[in-house]
């Protein structure tokens, strides 16, 4: 499956916010708040268009959650077919994903090695084995690590060190190793930045 793998800072810097959570990024906001390229710092506009504010807050729930345009794509127009605020069900959708959940538990720094480590087979869900990123779980869905993956040194510095507070829409037990879906995530508790009803305007033109 196709996933970025360009450089991480370029991303966060031309879109203004760091993406993909690592520190790396942030320096490189700190030291270059403009957006990449020779003309960086002369391209930084005060009156953008409608159409590129739109544009920039799509980049930014895709490249955050790792989808592509397609998988996005498909995600938008799921949302929009269910009852609801379209903006919302497809926030929704993408915090179910289960690479994310093993992310907001804590499992994971960043979303990406979230995402490699469910590609890995390291977790169960309702105690199947389950490798697919993108699974959406349920509410009642219960995630744990596998006990071969609970030795890894990464986990354990993850869990030990990060200690990330998981929101209030999963639980973490069995020593962090088990998070359990108390409820479906509402637009109070996705604290992702991004102005979800212009990706919306711009797919419904």
């Amino acid at each position: 499956m196709s996933r970025y793998t360009g450089p991480r800072a370029r991303v966060s810097r031309r879109l203004g916010t760091n993406i993909f959570g690592t520190k790396g990024e942030t320096i490189a906001l700190d030291k270059r708040p403009y957006p990449p390229g020779e003309h960086g710092r002369t391209r930084r506009r005060t009156n953008q268009s409608e159409y590129l504010l739109q544009l920039q807050e799509k980049q930014k729930a895709r490249f955050s959650y790792g989808l592509t345009e397609k998988q996005f794509r498909r995600t938008y127009e799921e949302a929009n077919r269910r009852e609801g605020v379209t903006g919302e069900n497809m926030l929704r959708f993408l915090e179910l994903r289960l690479d994310n959940v093993v992310y907001r538990a804590g499992l994971a720094a960043t979303r990406p090695q979230a995402r490699q480590m469910v590609n890995h087979g390291h977790f169960d869900v309702n105690g199947r084995r389950v490798d697919i990123p993108s699974f959406r779980v349920r509410k009642g869905d219960v995630i744990s690590l596998r006990p071969k993956a609970r030795d890894m040194v990464v986990v354990r510095w993850n869990i030990d060190v990060l200690d990330r507070q998981a929101p209030a829409w999963l639980a973490v037990g069995g020593d962090g190793f088990e998070v359990t879906v108390n409820e479906l995530p509402v637009r109070e508790q996705i604290d992702i930045p991004v102005r979800e009803h212009l990706i919306v305007e711009l797919y419904s033109k």
